[in-house]
């Protein structure tokens, strides 16, 4: 049977039948009436009347429409058709009658209407009203559902909810997993008030009292263009009541097509990046284009997180050659065919093999290709594996630098932008001491104003997903039910997604005169443990319960506490307000170059002792970390007594 109801062919079929027995019991039943008042017609015009009303009904009604509506969305408007349809099928019949009889029943005709409109309209009701009972497909129960902000958003997801529920053809689990049951809004004016049946019942103060009310098993947060900061106190609550919470995109990062029809396909679960407490940092794509369309770019350690995720960025503004450069064939490799199946012969890139610290294969690449730009991402970047192999560090990141940088001005590239990170901010460890003396080899060249190049860096924090972030491995942890491991409960990082480290490169890049240290305002810090919390939360499981935190200990060489920028430098501004130039402190060239050549030797022999004492030597902010840890956790105690006091 409900096969036989969902087929629109047999349905069809049914309403016309329908329609064609309705005319003729119509004008059986307003002859009866009329024959009280005498006034009835005769028998055989009567049935003459019938057949030709019934045709004409039929062809009226199929030319208005009225067979082409899907029944389950019938409304108003529809109803209408269908009585304009048997107007002109009962006019047309009439004018028929009165050329066969050359006689004319006005109140015959306007009774027969009358039966007719009201009988075909009232079996399209109750036929939609069995449509709906016999051919309702398995309803899945969605889980009771919070809905958080009572705006535009949250009006077009219960609706979109209850068509999906009230739809005979609606599989759509995505839309029926929900199951709104009250709305939170800070509006205290829309309190009581009913969106799509569903009641506004508080404040997101009171998320905690209504969760345990209402017995809800997720929440919906469903405010697309709430600023960060609001979003990530409201998140915060959320996730404190250790139920999922799954989120409505950034209004900008709505995709409305094939795949994502609607707002409520588009809802995910809520990620890590909504928690950082600020804005998504935005970009001029006009400066970035100007920059890079039509010139040759190169990428070192073009296969890496950051580097792959630039290659992909500049290939959007029409480079007029892409070169990536790797040590590492399967990530370079990788990359490459990503953007072949993306832009086939349209993008000029060519993928080398080759290693920063060998200057000779550098040299040749530069002699070769030319690039205008140059993104030096290559580097060695574990602080514990690089405080296990120091020679290492040195050699790839400091003169590797060293040897791509001073390459890069022999040749007169536009360009040269070193990517650094805020470890390098008074350094701890080897490879944070390492990439500060990048940033001294950049500045040291910047500073000689030789040649054509512009150097510039751009130092930022920990990147969310990147090889070796915490998050990859965070999520590894809970999928396999083992604890999470946190180093410390104190340990605090700054955070940023890749798209934005990139896009700061980027826009450094075009921006830059020369000499700067470009520097973004990545908001709060972040504890680490928190982040762990969050995330075990995100997965619908409770910390320290479901899932163990465990605290391993400060990893060699590890901070307590990142910082972005040394006590000698100041802030400059620039065009964007998230964007700030570092104050470089001035370097002695003749010094430096002299500490730099006896680093260089040193790594060259693998005398670990000396090459690590002339790194101190050349970043005088090399600290050790203990020293700043335990300077750390004092301060942090003398605040919190501050504060209890």
């Amino acid at each position: 049977m409900k096969k036989f109801f969902r087929n629109f062919k047999c349905r069809k079929i049914i309403l016309a039948v329908a329609d064609v027995f309705i005319v003729c019991i119509a004008a059986l039943m307003a002859n009866f009436i009329l024959s009280f008042f005498d006034r009835k017609i005769d028998e055989s015009l009567l049935i003459i009347s019938g057949a030709v009303s019934a045709i004409c009904c039929f062809g009226s009604l199929l030319i208005t429409g009225a067979y082409s509506k899907m029944w389950r969305y019938f409304n108003r408007k529809d109803y209408l058709t269908c009585i304009y349809g048997a107007i002109v099928g009962i006019v047309v019949s009439a004018s028929i009658l009165f050329i066969i009889d050359n006689s004319f029943y006005p109140l015959y005709t306007a009774v027969h209407l009358a039966f007719i409109t009201v009988g075909i309209c009232l079996f399209r009701y109750l036929f939609k009203c069995a449509f709906i009972t016999l051919a309702k497909p398995k309803v899945y129960k969605g889980k009771r559902t919070m809905v958080i902000g009572g705006g535009q958003a949250c009006k077009t997801i219960i609706k979109e909810i209850y068509n999906a529920q009230h739809s005979p053809y609606s599989d759509d689990k995505q839309v029926t997993i929900f199951n709104p049951v009250c709305i939170i809004d800070d509006d205290r004016d829309k309190i009581g008030l009913e969106i799509g049946g569903v009641e506004i019942v508080g404040t997101t103060a009171e998320i905690h009292r209504f969760v345990k009310e209402k017995k809800i098993e997720q929440i919906l947060f469903a405010i697309p263009s709430c600023l960060d900061g609001e979003r990530k106190r409201i998140l915060d609550i959320c996730s404190d009541t250790k139920i999922p919470v799954k989120v409505v995109p950034f209004i900008g990062n709505l995709v409305f097509d094939e795949n994502n029809k609607t707002i409520i396909h588009q809802i995910r679960d809520i990620k890590v990046e909504d928690l950082l407490g600020r804005d998504p940092i935005t970009f001029d794509n006009d400066d970035i284009r100007n920059f890079i369309s039509g010139k040759v770019c190169m990428v070192t350690g073009g296969g890496g997180s950051i580097g792959s995720e630039l290659v992909r960025q500049i290939a959007k503004y029409t480079p007029k050659r892409v070169i990536i450069v790797d040590i590492y064939e399967n990530n370079a490799y990788e990359i490459e065919q990503e953007l072949k199946m993306e832009y086939g012969d349209e993008l000029s890139l060519v993928t080398l093999i080759a290693s920063v610290r060998d200057y000779f294969r550098m040299n040749q690449i530069f002699d070769t290709y030319k690039p205008d730009v140059v993104f030096h991402a290559a580097a060695h970047k574990h602080v514990p594996l690089m405080e296990v192999s120091p020679m290492e560090a040195i050699k790839n990141n400091i003169i590797g630098t060293f040897n791509v940088a001073t390459l890069a001005q022999y040749h007169d590239v536009g360009k040269f932008v070193m990517i650094s990170t805020d470890k390098a901010v008074n350094p701890t460890n080897v490879m944070g001491a390492s990439k500060r003396c990048c940033e001294m080899i950049v500045q040291y060249l910047a500073q000689q104003h030789e040649g054509k190049t512009e150097f510039v860096t751009t130092r930022f924090g920990n990147v969310l997903g990147s090889n070796g972030s915490v998050i990859p491995l965070f999520k590894k942890q809970i999928e396999q039910g083992r604890p999470v491991t946190v180093t410390h409960p104190d340990i605090i990082r700054y955070f940023m997604t890749i798209p934005e480290a990139v896009n700061l490169v980027m826009e450094a890049a075009a921006i830059a005169k020369g000499g700067e240290i470009f520097v973004l305002d990545m908001g709060e810090p972040v504890k680490i443990v928190t982040l762990a919390e969050n995330l075990i939360r995100m997965y619908g499981k409770e910390p320290y319960k479901d899932v163990e935190i465990r605290f391993t200990g400060l990893r060699p060489g590890e901070k307590i506490k990142e910082e972005l920028l040394m006590n000698e430098e100041g802030l400059q501004k620039t065009s964007n307000k998230l964007i700030f130039i570092g104050k470089q402190i001035e370097i002695d060239e003749a010094t430096f170059a002299f500490r730099l050549n006896s680093l260089r030797n040193a790594a060259l022999e693998n005398n670990e002792k000396v090459a690590v004492d002339a790194l101190h030597d050349m970043v005088p902010t090399f600290i050790n970390p203990d020293e700043f840890n335990n300077k750390e956790l004092k301060k942090e105690i003398i605040e919190k007594t501050v504060e209890s006091a």
